[in-house]
Protein backbone atom coordinates (compact mmCIF):
# COMPACT_ATOMS: atom_id res chain seq x y z
CA UNK A 1 0.00 0.00 0.00
CA UNK A 2 2.85 2.38 0.91
CA UNK A 3 4.54 1.50 -2.41
CA UNK A 4 1.40 2.44 -4.34
CA UNK A 5 1.03 5.73 -2.44
CA UNK A 6 4.64 6.70 -3.20
CA UNK A 7 4.09 5.91 -6.89
CA UNK A 8 0.94 8.03 -6.90
CA UNK A 9 2.72 11.09 -5.42
CA UNK A 10 5.55 10.86 -7.96
CA UNK A 11 3.07 10.28 -10.80
CA UNK A 12 0.99 13.33 -9.85
CA UNK A 13 4.06 15.53 -9.70
CA UNK A 14 5.21 14.42 -13.16
CA UNK A 15 1.91 14.87 -14.93
CA UNK A 16 1.45 18.31 -13.39
CA UNK A 17 4.70 19.33 -15.08
CA UNK A 18 3.46 17.87 -18.37
CA UNK A 19 0.18 19.75 -18.08
CA UNK A 20 2.09 22.98 -18.47
CA UNK A 21 3.14 21.97 -21.99
CA UNK A 22 0.47 23.18 -24.44
CA UNK A 23 0.18 22.81 -28.21
CA UNK A 24 -0.18 25.66 -30.66
CA UNK A 25 -3.56 24.48 -31.92
CA UNK A 26 -6.09 26.03 -34.27
CA UNK A 27 -9.86 26.08 -33.87
CA UNK A 28 -11.94 22.95 -34.28
CA UNK A 29 -13.85 22.41 -37.52
CA UNK A 30 -17.42 21.12 -37.24
CA UNK A 31 -18.09 18.30 -39.74
CA UNK A 32 -21.36 19.97 -40.71
CA UNK A 33 -25.10 19.42 -40.83
CA UNK A 34 -24.87 16.34 -43.03
CA UNK A 35 -23.12 14.50 -40.18
CA UNK A 36 -24.28 16.31 -37.05
CA UNK A 37 -27.83 16.84 -35.82
CA UNK A 38 -29.81 17.99 -32.81
CA UNK A 39 -28.94 14.70 -31.16
CA UNK A 40 -25.67 13.57 -29.57
CA UNK A 41 -23.03 12.36 -32.05
CA UNK A 42 -20.11 10.59 -30.33
CA UNK A 43 -17.36 7.98 -30.82
CA UNK A 44 -16.02 8.79 -34.34
CA UNK A 45 -14.18 5.95 -36.10
CA UNK A 46 -12.43 7.10 -39.26
CA UNK A 47 -11.15 4.89 -42.09
CA UNK A 48 -7.47 4.99 -43.05
CA UNK A 49 -8.10 7.04 -46.19
CA UNK A 50 -10.28 9.51 -44.26
CA UNK A 51 -13.31 8.93 -46.51
CA UNK A 52 -15.54 6.76 -44.31
CA UNK A 53 -16.71 7.79 -40.85
CA UNK A 54 -18.61 5.58 -38.41
CA UNK A 55 -20.07 7.12 -35.28
CA UNK A 56 -22.70 6.65 -32.59
CA UNK A 57 -25.88 8.72 -32.32
CA UNK A 58 -27.81 8.77 -29.06
CA UNK A 59 -31.52 9.54 -28.83
CA UNK A 60 -32.34 9.71 -32.54
CA UNK A 61 -35.98 8.59 -33.09
CA UNK A 62 -34.75 6.48 -36.03
CA UNK A 63 -32.64 4.35 -33.70
CA UNK A 64 -33.85 0.76 -33.58
CA UNK A 65 -34.88 0.64 -29.91
CA UNK A 66 -35.75 4.32 -29.47
CA UNK A 67 -39.40 3.61 -28.60
CA UNK A 68 -38.40 1.49 -25.62
CA UNK A 69 -35.37 3.57 -24.61
CA UNK A 70 -35.04 7.23 -25.54
CA UNK A 71 -31.26 7.04 -24.88
CA UNK A 72 -30.65 4.12 -27.23
CA UNK A 73 -27.35 4.39 -29.14
CA UNK A 74 -27.07 3.24 -32.76
CA UNK A 75 -24.34 3.08 -35.39
CA UNK A 76 -24.46 5.67 -38.19
CA UNK A 77 -21.99 6.48 -40.93
CA UNK A 78 -21.11 9.11 -43.54
CA UNK A 79 -18.93 9.01 -46.65
CA UNK A 80 -16.70 11.78 -47.98
CA UNK A 81 -17.55 12.68 -51.57
CA UNK A 82 -15.81 15.44 -53.54
CA UNK A 83 -14.40 16.88 -50.33
CA UNK A 84 -17.75 17.04 -48.50
CA UNK A 85 -19.38 14.64 -46.06
CA UNK A 86 -22.54 12.98 -47.32
CA UNK A 87 -25.78 12.67 -45.39
CA UNK A 88 -25.51 10.45 -42.32
CA UNK A 89 -26.97 6.97 -42.86
CA UNK A 90 -28.36 4.61 -40.28
CA UNK A 91 -26.48 1.27 -40.36
CA UNK A 92 -28.79 -1.58 -41.33
CA UNK A 93 -29.22 -5.13 -40.09
CA UNK A 94 -27.47 -7.16 -38.70
CA UNK A 95 -26.12 -4.11 -36.84
CA UNK A 96 -28.04 -1.99 -34.31
CA UNK A 97 -29.96 -4.79 -32.61
CA UNK A 98 -29.13 -3.77 -29.01
CA UNK A 99 -29.69 -0.75 -26.78
CA UNK A 100 -26.03 0.32 -26.97
CA UNK A 101 -24.40 -0.29 -30.34
CA UNK A 102 -20.98 0.92 -31.49
CA UNK A 103 -18.24 0.38 -34.06
CA UNK A 104 -14.87 0.07 -32.31
CA UNK A 105 -12.71 -0.14 -35.45
CA UNK A 106 -12.93 -0.14 -39.24
CA UNK A 107 -10.19 -1.82 -41.29
CA UNK A 108 -8.18 0.27 -43.80
CA UNK A 109 -10.03 -1.28 -46.74
CA UNK A 110 -13.41 -0.84 -45.02
CA UNK A 111 -14.28 -4.52 -45.39
CA UNK A 112 -14.17 -5.43 -41.68
CA UNK A 113 -15.48 -3.75 -38.53
CA UNK A 114 -15.35 -4.49 -34.81
CA UNK A 115 -18.64 -3.99 -32.96
CA UNK A 116 -19.75 -3.95 -29.35
CA UNK A 117 -20.99 -7.20 -27.83
CA UNK A 118 -20.32 -10.91 -28.13
CA UNK A 119 -22.35 -12.63 -30.85
CA UNK A 120 -22.51 -16.41 -31.32
CA UNK A 121 -24.04 -17.69 -34.56
CA UNK A 122 -25.24 -14.15 -35.17
CA UNK A 123 -27.13 -13.88 -31.86
CA UNK A 124 -26.21 -11.52 -29.03
CA UNK A 125 -24.59 -13.47 -26.18
CA UNK A 126 -23.50 -10.73 -23.79
CA UNK A 127 -20.31 -8.78 -23.17
CA UNK A 128 -17.42 -8.94 -25.60
CA UNK A 129 -16.20 -7.90 -29.03
CA UNK A 130 -17.33 -9.22 -32.42
CA UNK A 131 -16.21 -8.82 -36.01
CA UNK A 132 -18.28 -8.35 -39.18
CA UNK A 133 -17.07 -8.92 -42.74
CA UNK A 134 -18.50 -7.16 -45.75
CA UNK A 135 -20.37 -9.33 -48.25
CA UNK A 136 -22.14 -8.61 -51.52
CA UNK A 137 -25.44 -8.44 -49.61
CA UNK A 138 -24.07 -6.20 -46.83
CA UNK A 139 -22.46 -7.03 -43.50
CA UNK A 140 -22.11 -10.59 -42.31
CA UNK A 141 -23.59 -11.49 -38.95
CA UNK A 142 -21.27 -10.42 -36.11
CA UNK A 143 -19.13 -13.21 -34.70
CA UNK A 144 -17.41 -13.13 -31.32
CA UNK A 145 -13.62 -12.84 -31.19
CA UNK A 146 -12.19 -15.76 -29.25
CA UNK A 147 -9.95 -13.97 -26.74
CA UNK A 148 -8.34 -16.40 -24.30
CA UNK A 149 -9.28 -15.66 -20.69
CA UNK A 150 -11.32 -12.56 -21.54
CA UNK A 151 -14.57 -13.73 -19.96
CA UNK A 152 -12.81 -14.49 -16.67
CA UNK A 153 -10.76 -11.28 -16.65
CA UNK A 154 -13.29 -8.66 -17.70
CA UNK A 155 -15.72 -7.68 -14.92
CA UNK A 156 -16.29 -4.01 -15.69
CA UNK A 157 -19.46 -2.04 -16.36
CA UNK A 158 -18.10 -0.51 -19.53
CA UNK A 159 -15.53 -1.89 -21.98
CA UNK A 160 -14.34 -1.66 -25.58
CA UNK A 161 -11.57 -2.43 -28.04
CA UNK A 162 -9.51 -1.29 -31.00
CA UNK A 163 -7.70 -3.35 -33.64
CA UNK A 164 -4.44 -2.27 -35.27
CA UNK A 165 -4.54 -1.60 -39.01
CA UNK A 166 -2.42 -4.71 -39.64
CA UNK A 167 -5.18 -6.87 -38.10
CA UNK A 168 -2.78 -8.52 -35.63
CA UNK A 169 -2.91 -6.55 -32.37
CA UNK A 170 -6.05 -6.01 -30.32
CA UNK A 171 -6.17 -3.27 -27.69
CA UNK A 172 -8.86 -3.77 -25.06
CA UNK A 173 -10.04 -1.74 -22.11
CA UNK A 174 -11.86 -3.25 -19.16
CA UNK A 175 -11.55 -3.73 -15.41
CA UNK A 176 -10.65 -6.94 -13.63
CA UNK A 177 -12.66 -5.72 -10.61
CA UNK A 178 -16.39 -6.39 -10.64
CA UNK A 179 -18.63 -3.36 -11.28
CA UNK A 180 -15.59 -1.08 -11.37
CA UNK A 181 -15.53 2.12 -13.43
CA UNK A 182 -11.72 2.21 -13.35
CA UNK A 183 -10.48 0.45 -16.47
CA UNK A 184 -7.03 -0.43 -17.79
CA UNK A 185 -5.80 -0.94 -21.36
CA UNK A 186 -4.62 -4.40 -22.41
CA UNK A 187 -3.02 -5.97 -25.47
CA UNK A 188 -3.92 -9.27 -27.15
CA UNK A 189 -2.26 -10.75 -30.26
CA UNK A 190 -3.61 -12.81 -33.15
CA UNK A 191 -2.39 -16.44 -33.13
CA UNK A 192 -1.85 -18.86 -36.01
CA UNK A 193 -5.15 -20.52 -35.01
CA UNK A 194 -7.00 -17.21 -35.57
CA UNK A 195 -7.85 -16.78 -31.91
CA UNK A 196 -6.34 -14.18 -29.57
CA UNK A 197 -3.86 -14.46 -26.71
CA UNK A 198 -4.84 -13.73 -23.12
CA UNK A 199 -4.86 -9.95 -22.58
CA UNK A 200 -1.83 -8.38 -20.90
CA UNK A 201 -1.65 -4.90 -19.39
CA UNK A 202 0.19 -2.24 -21.40
CA UNK A 203 2.16 -1.49 -18.25
CA UNK A 204 2.08 1.18 -15.55
CA UNK A 205 2.91 4.07 -17.88
CA UNK A 206 -0.45 3.66 -19.64
CA UNK A 207 -2.55 1.56 -17.26
CA UNK A 208 -2.25 3.47 -13.98
CA UNK A 209 -3.12 1.78 -10.71
CA UNK A 210 -5.61 4.39 -9.51
CA UNK A 211 -7.19 5.97 -12.60
CA UNK A 212 -9.40 5.12 -15.54
CA UNK A 213 -7.90 4.47 -19.01
CA UNK A 214 -10.30 3.88 -21.92
CA UNK A 215 -10.91 4.28 -25.68
CA UNK A 216 -7.48 3.39 -27.12
CA UNK A 217 -6.80 4.40 -30.73
CA UNK A 218 -3.60 3.12 -32.34
CA UNK A 219 -2.49 5.22 -35.31
CA UNK A 220 -1.51 3.76 -38.69
CA UNK A 221 2.17 3.85 -37.72
CA UNK A 222 1.40 1.07 -35.19
CA UNK A 223 3.32 3.13 -32.61
CA UNK A 224 1.32 6.21 -31.60
CA UNK A 225 -1.43 5.64 -29.04
CA UNK A 226 -4.25 8.07 -28.23
CA UNK A 227 -6.45 7.25 -25.23
CA UNK A 228 -8.67 8.85 -22.60
CA UNK A 229 -7.94 9.03 -18.87
CA UNK A 230 -8.97 10.87 -15.71
CA UNK A 231 -5.35 10.90 -14.48
CA UNK A 232 -4.04 14.11 -12.86
CA UNK A 233 -2.88 16.94 -15.10
CA UNK A 234 -6.00 17.04 -17.24
CA UNK A 235 -8.51 19.80 -17.97
CA UNK A 236 -11.67 18.00 -16.84
CA UNK A 237 -13.29 14.67 -16.03
CA UNK A 238 -11.47 12.68 -18.76
CA UNK A 239 -8.90 14.00 -21.24
CA UNK A 240 -7.29 12.70 -24.44
CA UNK A 241 -3.62 11.74 -24.00
CA UNK A 242 -0.93 10.60 -26.43
CA UNK A 243 1.97 8.17 -25.97
CA UNK A 244 4.52 6.38 -28.22
CA UNK A 245 5.33 2.67 -28.11
CA UNK A 246 9.06 2.20 -27.42
CA UNK A 247 9.57 -1.49 -28.28
CA UNK A 248 7.79 -4.66 -29.42
CA UNK A 249 6.88 -5.79 -25.91
CA UNK A 250 3.87 -3.43 -25.87
CA UNK A 251 4.74 -2.67 -22.24
CA UNK A 252 7.19 0.21 -22.68
CA UNK A 253 5.73 3.61 -23.61
CA UNK A 254 6.74 7.24 -23.54
CA UNK A 255 5.19 9.31 -20.77
CA UNK A 256 1.67 10.29 -21.94
CA UNK A 257 1.20 13.92 -22.96
CA UNK A 258 -2.09 15.78 -22.69
CA UNK A 259 -3.49 16.77 -26.09
CA UNK A 260 -4.28 20.32 -25.01
CA UNK A 261 -7.09 22.64 -23.99
CA UNK A 262 -8.81 22.94 -27.38
CA UNK A 263 -9.31 19.17 -27.65
CA UNK A 264 -9.84 18.63 -23.92
CA UNK A 265 -12.53 20.46 -21.93
CA UNK A 266 -13.84 20.55 -18.37
CA UNK A 267 -16.21 17.76 -19.42
CA UNK A 268 -15.72 14.08 -20.28
CA UNK A 269 -13.50 13.75 -23.39
CA UNK A 270 -12.78 10.41 -25.08
CA UNK A 271 -12.85 8.60 -28.44
CA UNK A 272 -10.16 10.34 -30.46
CA UNK A 273 -9.39 9.12 -34.00
CA UNK A 274 -6.76 9.92 -36.66
CA UNK A 275 -6.67 8.89 -40.31
CA UNK A 276 -3.57 7.44 -41.98
CA UNK A 277 -2.31 10.81 -43.19
CA UNK A 278 -2.20 11.96 -39.57
CA UNK A 279 -3.06 15.55 -40.37
CA UNK A 280 -6.36 15.79 -38.49
CA UNK A 281 -7.75 14.40 -35.28
CA UNK A 282 -11.48 13.60 -35.03
CA UNK A 283 -13.45 13.79 -31.80
CA UNK A 284 -16.79 14.84 -30.29
CA UNK A 285 -17.33 18.29 -28.83
CA UNK A 286 -20.21 20.31 -27.35
CA UNK A 287 -18.51 23.62 -28.19
CA UNK A 288 -20.57 25.59 -30.73
CA UNK A 289 -22.50 22.42 -31.54
CA UNK A 290 -25.65 22.08 -33.62
CA UNK A 291 -27.34 20.17 -30.83
CA UNK A 292 -25.80 18.23 -27.96
CA UNK A 293 -22.33 16.93 -28.94
CA UNK A 294 -21.10 17.15 -32.54
CA UNK A 295 -18.30 15.47 -34.44
CA UNK A 296 -15.43 17.83 -35.20
CA UNK A 297 -11.85 17.70 -36.39
CA UNK A 298 -8.73 19.69 -35.61
CA UNK A 299 -5.47 20.11 -37.50
CA UNK A 300 -2.79 18.51 -35.38
CA UNK A 301 0.45 20.10 -34.33
CA UNK A 302 3.49 18.29 -35.74
CA UNK A 303 4.33 16.89 -32.30
CA UNK A 304 0.83 15.43 -31.97
CA UNK A 305 0.95 13.49 -35.21
CA UNK A 306 1.90 9.83 -35.71
CA UNK A 307 4.86 8.77 -37.81
CA UNK A 308 4.41 9.01 -41.58
CA UNK A 309 3.02 6.00 -43.43
CA UNK A 310 2.06 5.10 -46.98
CA UNK A 311 -1.36 3.83 -48.00
CA UNK A 312 -1.26 1.07 -50.61
CA UNK A 313 -4.53 0.59 -52.48
CA UNK A 314 -5.91 -1.15 -55.53
CA UNK A 315 -8.15 -3.96 -56.68
CA UNK A 316 -7.71 -7.70 -57.13
CA UNK A 317 -8.72 -9.15 -60.51
CA UNK A 318 -8.94 -12.50 -62.25
CA UNK A 319 -6.20 -12.00 -64.84
CA UNK A 320 -8.14 -13.94 -67.49
CA UNK A 321 -11.73 -12.73 -67.04
CA UNK A 322 -10.93 -9.34 -65.40
CA UNK A 323 -13.61 -10.11 -62.81
CA UNK A 324 -12.99 -8.72 -59.32
CA UNK A 325 -11.88 -11.14 -56.59
CA UNK A 326 -12.29 -11.18 -52.81
CA UNK A 327 -9.13 -12.79 -51.41
CA UNK A 328 -7.06 -12.60 -48.21
CA UNK A 329 -3.84 -10.58 -48.52
CA UNK A 330 -0.73 -10.83 -46.36
CA UNK A 331 2.34 -8.62 -46.23
CA UNK A 332 5.78 -9.54 -44.88
CA UNK A 333 9.07 -7.82 -44.20
CA UNK A 334 11.95 -8.08 -46.70
CA UNK A 335 14.45 -9.42 -45.78
CA UNK A 336 13.14 -11.73 -43.12
CA UNK A 337 9.98 -13.71 -42.64
CA UNK A 338 8.02 -11.61 -40.16
CA UNK A 339 4.40 -11.28 -41.19
CA UNK A 340 3.48 -7.62 -40.76
CA UNK A 341 -0.26 -7.83 -41.31
CA UNK A 342 -3.34 -8.96 -43.20
CA UNK A 343 -6.10 -7.47 -45.30
CA UNK A 344 -9.11 -8.56 -47.35
CA UNK A 345 -10.16 -7.39 -50.78
CA UNK A 346 -13.81 -6.42 -51.11
CA UNK A 347 -16.38 -8.90 -52.46
CA UNK A 348 -18.25 -5.90 -53.87
CA UNK A 349 -15.54 -4.26 -56.01
CA UNK A 350 -12.31 -6.16 -55.27
CA UNK A 351 -10.71 -3.15 -53.58
CA UNK A 352 -8.15 -3.33 -50.79
CA UNK A 353 -6.20 -0.81 -48.70
CA UNK A 354 -3.28 -1.30 -46.34
CA UNK A 355 -1.16 1.15 -44.39
CA UNK A 356 2.60 0.57 -44.16
CA UNK A 357 5.17 2.48 -42.07
CA UNK A 358 8.21 3.87 -43.87
CA UNK A 359 11.74 2.58 -43.37
CA UNK A 360 11.04 -0.98 -44.52
CA UNK A 361 10.60 -3.10 -47.64
CA UNK A 362 7.55 -5.37 -47.88
CA UNK A 363 6.31 -8.30 -49.93
CA UNK A 364 2.57 -8.25 -50.65
CA UNK A 365 1.02 -11.61 -51.43
CA UNK A 366 -2.35 -13.04 -52.32
CA UNK A 367 -3.50 -16.62 -52.86
CA UNK A 368 -6.73 -18.38 -53.73
CA UNK A 369 -7.79 -21.91 -54.61
CA UNK A 370 -7.18 -22.77 -58.27
CA UNK A 371 -5.09 -19.63 -58.85
CA UNK A 372 -1.36 -19.18 -58.99
CA UNK A 373 -0.16 -17.25 -55.93
CA UNK A 374 0.97 -13.69 -56.58
CA UNK A 375 3.84 -11.85 -54.89
CA UNK A 376 4.54 -8.12 -55.23
CA UNK A 377 7.19 -5.91 -53.61
CA UNK A 378 6.60 -2.52 -52.00
CA UNK A 379 9.83 -0.65 -51.24
CA UNK A 380 9.33 1.97 -48.52
CA UNK A 381 12.90 1.79 -47.22
CA UNK A 382 13.44 5.49 -47.95
CA UNK A 383 11.34 7.68 -45.66
CA UNK A 384 9.10 10.10 -47.53
CA UNK A 385 5.94 12.14 -47.06
CA UNK A 386 2.52 10.50 -46.82
CA UNK A 387 1.52 9.10 -50.18
CA UNK A 388 -1.11 6.78 -51.65
CA UNK A 389 0.36 4.11 -53.93
CA UNK A 390 -1.83 2.34 -56.48
CA UNK A 391 -1.20 -1.40 -56.99
CA UNK A 392 -3.76 -3.59 -58.77
CA UNK A 393 -3.18 -7.34 -58.44
CA UNK A 394 -3.97 -9.82 -61.23
CA UNK A 395 -4.31 -13.46 -60.27
CA UNK A 396 -3.84 -16.07 -62.99
CA UNK A 397 -6.20 -19.07 -62.83
CA UNK A 398 -4.83 -22.58 -63.00
CA UNK A 399 -6.57 -23.86 -66.10
CA UNK A 400 -6.03 -27.59 -65.59
CA UNK A 401 -9.03 -28.38 -63.41
CA UNK A 402 -10.32 -31.62 -64.98
CA UNK A 403 -8.58 -33.75 -62.39
CA UNK A 404 -11.00 -33.10 -59.52
CA UNK A 405 -13.08 -35.44 -57.39
CA UNK A 406 -16.76 -34.93 -56.54
CA UNK A 407 -15.79 -32.56 -53.74
CA UNK A 408 -13.69 -30.37 -56.05
CA UNK A 409 -10.39 -31.61 -54.62
CA UNK A 410 -7.46 -32.47 -56.85
CA UNK A 411 -6.91 -36.18 -57.53
CA UNK A 412 -3.30 -37.33 -57.28
CA UNK A 413 -2.17 -40.55 -58.98
CA UNK A 414 0.85 -42.67 -58.24
CA UNK A 415 3.70 -42.65 -60.76
CA UNK A 416 3.64 -46.46 -60.86
CA UNK A 417 0.17 -46.39 -62.44
CA UNK A 418 1.48 -44.21 -65.28
CA UNK A 419 4.98 -45.62 -65.70
CA UNK A 420 5.92 -47.21 -69.00
CA UNK A 421 4.37 -50.48 -67.89
CA UNK A 422 1.39 -48.92 -66.11
CA UNK A 423 -2.27 -49.47 -66.96
CA UNK A 424 -3.73 -46.04 -66.09
CA UNK A 425 -4.70 -43.89 -69.11
CA UNK A 426 -2.70 -40.71 -69.49
CA UNK A 427 -4.75 -37.48 -69.43
CA UNK A 428 -3.85 -33.84 -69.55
CA UNK A 429 -4.33 -32.22 -66.17
CA UNK A 430 -3.43 -35.33 -64.18
CA UNK A 431 -1.41 -34.66 -61.02
CA UNK A 432 1.10 -37.40 -60.31
CA UNK A 433 2.63 -37.91 -56.86
CA UNK A 434 6.29 -38.81 -56.43
CA UNK A 435 7.49 -40.68 -53.37
CA UNK A 436 10.85 -40.46 -51.66
CA UNK A 437 12.07 -37.30 -53.38
CA UNK A 438 14.40 -36.29 -50.59
CA UNK A 439 16.53 -33.23 -49.83
CA UNK A 440 18.69 -32.24 -46.90
CA UNK A 441 16.92 -29.99 -44.38
CA UNK A 442 16.30 -26.49 -45.82
CA UNK A 443 18.45 -27.34 -48.87
CA UNK A 444 17.77 -28.09 -52.53
CA UNK A 445 20.44 -30.76 -53.24
CA UNK A 446 18.83 -34.06 -54.22
CA UNK A 447 19.73 -37.05 -52.10
CA UNK A 448 20.58 -40.28 -53.92
CA UNK A 449 17.47 -41.97 -52.51
CA UNK A 450 15.47 -39.79 -54.90
CA UNK A 451 16.98 -41.18 -58.10
CA UNK A 452 14.84 -44.35 -58.31
CA UNK A 453 11.57 -42.39 -58.31
CA UNK A 454 12.84 -39.77 -60.75
CA UNK A 455 14.00 -42.54 -63.09
CA UNK A 456 10.36 -43.60 -63.36
CA UNK A 457 9.56 -40.08 -64.61
CA UNK A 458 12.39 -40.43 -67.16
CA UNK A 459 10.92 -43.70 -68.45
CA UNK A 460 7.44 -42.17 -68.66
CA UNK A 461 8.67 -39.16 -70.64
CA UNK A 462 10.74 -41.29 -73.02
CA UNK A 463 7.77 -43.59 -73.63
CA UNK A 464 5.60 -40.53 -74.41
CA UNK A 465 7.83 -38.22 -76.50
CA UNK A 466 5.17 -35.51 -76.84
CA UNK A 467 4.47 -35.26 -73.11
CA UNK A 468 5.12 -31.91 -71.35
CA UNK A 469 4.95 -31.64 -67.57
CA UNK A 470 5.06 -29.06 -64.81
CA UNK A 471 7.37 -30.38 -62.10
CA UNK A 472 6.40 -28.72 -58.82
CA UNK A 473 7.83 -28.65 -55.30
CA UNK A 474 5.91 -27.79 -52.14
CA UNK A 475 6.76 -27.08 -48.50
CA UNK A 476 4.98 -26.99 -45.16
CA UNK A 477 4.31 -23.72 -43.35
CA UNK A 478 7.41 -23.81 -41.16
CA UNK A 479 10.13 -21.33 -42.12
CA UNK A 480 8.29 -18.32 -43.53
CA UNK A 481 6.46 -17.64 -46.77
CA UNK A 482 9.20 -16.05 -48.87
CA UNK A 483 11.89 -18.52 -47.78
CA UNK A 484 9.58 -21.47 -48.51
CA UNK A 485 8.75 -20.10 -51.94
CA UNK A 486 12.44 -19.71 -52.79
CA UNK A 487 13.31 -23.15 -51.39
CA UNK A 488 10.54 -24.88 -53.33
CA UNK A 489 11.63 -23.15 -56.56
CA UNK A 490 15.20 -24.34 -56.02
CA UNK A 491 14.05 -27.89 -55.29
CA UNK A 492 11.84 -28.02 -58.39
CA UNK A 493 14.76 -26.81 -60.52
CA UNK A 494 17.08 -29.36 -58.92
CA UNK A 495 14.71 -32.23 -59.78
CA UNK A 496 14.35 -30.86 -63.31
CA UNK A 497 18.13 -30.78 -63.74
CA UNK A 498 18.28 -34.47 -62.88
CA UNK A 499 15.69 -35.30 -65.55
CA UNK A 500 17.58 -33.19 -68.11
CA UNK A 501 20.79 -35.06 -67.25
CA UNK A 502 19.03 -38.26 -68.35
CA UNK A 503 18.37 -36.91 -71.85
CA UNK A 504 14.94 -35.29 -71.47
CA UNK A 505 14.56 -32.11 -73.58
CA UNK A 506 14.45 -28.86 -71.60
CA UNK A 507 11.25 -27.59 -73.29
CA UNK A 508 9.31 -30.56 -71.94
CA UNK A 509 9.70 -29.73 -68.24
CA UNK A 510 8.51 -26.58 -66.47
CA UNK A 511 9.86 -26.25 -62.92
CA UNK A 512 7.64 -24.42 -60.42
CA UNK A 513 7.88 -23.89 -56.66
CA UNK A 514 4.67 -23.19 -54.72
CA UNK A 515 6.09 -22.97 -51.20
CA UNK A 516 3.36 -23.36 -48.61
CA UNK A 517 0.48 -22.11 -50.79
CA UNK A 518 -1.00 -25.47 -51.86
CA UNK A 519 -1.19 -27.70 -48.79
CA UNK A 520 -2.81 -31.13 -49.11
CA UNK A 521 -3.08 -31.60 -45.35
CA UNK A 522 -2.95 -29.68 -42.08
CA UNK A 523 0.16 -27.83 -40.97
CA UNK A 524 -0.71 -28.29 -37.30
CA UNK A 525 1.05 -31.63 -36.80
CA UNK A 526 4.11 -33.54 -38.06
CA UNK A 527 2.11 -36.03 -40.13
CA UNK A 528 0.25 -33.29 -42.00
CA UNK A 529 3.40 -31.24 -42.57
CA UNK A 530 5.17 -34.30 -44.00
CA UNK A 531 2.40 -34.71 -46.59
CA UNK A 532 2.70 -31.06 -47.54
CA UNK A 533 6.46 -31.41 -48.18
CA UNK A 534 6.32 -33.07 -51.58
CA UNK A 535 7.38 -33.10 -55.24
CA UNK A 536 4.82 -33.91 -57.92
CA UNK A 537 4.13 -33.18 -61.55
CA UNK A 538 1.14 -32.18 -63.65
CA UNK A 539 0.72 -33.39 -67.24
CA UNK A 540 0.35 -30.27 -69.36
CA UNK A 541 0.43 -32.12 -72.69
CA UNK A 542 0.24 -35.87 -73.27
Amino acid sequence: MQHNMTKKILFNAFVCILAGNSYAQTEVENLGKQVNSAFAEVRPTISADGKLLYFVVEGNPQNTLFKSDKRAQDIWYSELENGAWGAAKHATTPLNDQKENAVFWVSPEGNRILVRGAYVNGKFAGRGISICNKSVEGWSKPEKLNIRGYDKMSHDDYSGAFLSNDGKTLLLYFSEEKNSLSNDIYVSRLTENNDWTQPESLGETISTFDYDEISPFLAADNTTLYFSSDRPGGHGEHDIWMSKRLDDSWKKWSEPVNMGAIINTKKWDAYFAVDAKGEYGYFASSQNSLGQTDLVRIKLDESQRPKTVALIYGKVYNAKTKEIMSVPLLYDLIPGENNEGNALSSPVDGSYKITLPYGKKYSLRASADNFFPILDTVDLSKVSAYQEIHRDLYMTPIELSKNLDSNGKEIRRDIDSLDADGSEPIEEGQIVSLKNILFDFSKSILRSESFAELNKVVRLLKANPNMVIELSAHTDKIGGYSANLALSNDRARSAREYLLSKGIEANRIVAKGYGETKPVSTNNNDAGRQLNRRVEFTILKK
